[in-house]
């Protein structure tokens, strides 16, 4: 298996610019807001502990007993929001027989990127116990770049990472480390385009898409091709799509509406397991 051929980036690029989505989407406030208000309607759900500290909880909505799950893993660069932002796409699923699972974790600066890893592995293994099977793990920035890390992993039946990060040098120059405190050796360890491929002799899924908003910045774009192309070369079924006029924060909107193509593709991989 051959390693990946990373896209050259331009020598004009500016790291910032291409990976600071709150710098570049200035009306990005006003999408987080719809986001906190709809989650507020959702709730509550089922809290359960899946650790000792305080952010090691997950929220559970249960569309039946014996249901297929789902779990989301939040963005924020690994450095803000929780669960609680997210609760408003529950619903979402919930109306296609497919419970959801949200796990909130721990913080940098206070912890490194290593052991935010090691708590989601925790919450996605806490999920499997319950239900019994390996869930469809799906996550946004941040979270699409754990979601990819899962399935590598072999704990997942299918990732779908949208907006993900998979090589995260490029974030060492940025003021984004000024709390990951990634030096090259750490971002390549933790870069899941340097992870081993899921193949089907190992356990776990086999599929992974890569989604990304369409009016993302070029660094993003060409993360989520780069991805797909690597592992999809290397035996993984990959799809690749841009989303036309979605932002980085707007690329969620799919998933507040049941009948979007996004959610339809998520619910189908969790009722195949």
């Amino acid at each position: 298996m051959s390693g990946p051929t990373l896209d050259p980036r331009p020598s004009t690029l500016d790291p910032e610019a291409e990976y600071n989505n709150r710098a570049r989407v200035p009306d990005h406030p006003a999408v987080m807001a719809m986001w906190r208000e709809t989650a507020e309607a959702a709730r509550p759900p089922l809290e359960i502990a899946y650790g000792p500290g305080p952010r090691e909880v997950l929220d559970l909505f249960e569309a039946a007993p014996g249901a297929p799950v789902a779990v989301f893993l939040h963005g924020g660069y690994w450095q803000a929001l929780d669960k609680g932002w997210f609760s408003g796409i529950a619903p979402t699923f919930l109306a296609h027989g497919v419970s959801l699972a949200i796990p909130s974790y721990d913080l940098c600066p206070a912890v490194r990127l290593g052991v935010i890893l090691r708590q989601v592995r925790t919450a996605v293994e806490a999920v499997r116990e319950r239900s019994g099977a390996r869930p469809v793990v799906f996550g946004h920035s941040a979270g699409g770049h754990m979601a990819a890390c899962m399935l590598s992993e072999g704990r997942a039946s299918a990732a779908v990472a949208i907006s993900g990060v998979f090589d995260l040098a490029p974030l060492i120059p940025t003021s984004l480390n000024t709390a990951l405190d990634l030096d090259e050796r750490e971002a390549a360890a933790l870069s899941p385009i340097h992870w081993p491929v899921p193949n089907g002799s190992t356990p776990g899924g086999t599929v992974l898409d890569c989604i990304v908003g369409g009016d993302e910045s070029p660094e993003f774009l060409r993360q989520s091709r780069m991805m797909a192309d690597h592992w999809g070369a290397n035996g993984v079924e990959t799809r690749y799509e841009a989303l036309p006029g979605l932002n980085h924060f707007t690329v969620l909107d799919p998933l507040f509406d049941k009948d979007s193509p996004l959610v339809n593709r998520i619910v189908a991989l969790a009722h195949k397991g």
